[in-house]
């Protein structure tokens, strides 16, 4: 097996793997494409500005034991892959992916079910 070049070493992003602790969660925040009643686009960031909360998909969760070997018990109380919102300033950002925020359970204000378009709020 010939060795890696430092072209190909330096190229690879490594893989991170983020299990939170304690009463947090992981979520990835959904840009939610918007338009105007004419039908134009917002620019980027107009609408987020005047927004009080942001909507998210939780990706990891608490566990009784931080590891991936083994089973274990979700412990922060939200259900992994439940869509959520959450405070604008909550959590903390991920430094490499903006797009990724840990959260305090305290901090989350509702879960979001997709429904038929009679039984929405």
């Amino acid at each position: 097996m010939a060795p890696l070049s430092s072209n190909e070493i330096s190229d690879s992003k490594p893989h991170r793997l983020i299990l939170p602790l304690g009463l947090r969660v992981l979520v990835q925040v959904i840009k939610i494409e918007e338009r105007t009643d004419a039908g134009l686009y917002l620019p980027a960031g107009a609408k987020e500005a005047n927004d009080d909360a942001f909507y998210g998909k939780v990706i990891e969760v608490a566990r009784d034991r931080p590891t991936t070997d083994v089973a274990t018990e979700n412990v922060s109380g939200v259900p992994h892959g439940a869509h959520v919102l959450f405070r604008k300033e909550a959590g903390v950002r991920v430094p490499w992916d903006d797009r990724l925020r840990l959260i305090d359970v305290k901090d989350i204000l509702a879960t979001v079910e997709e429904v038929a378009p009679g039984e929405a709020h």
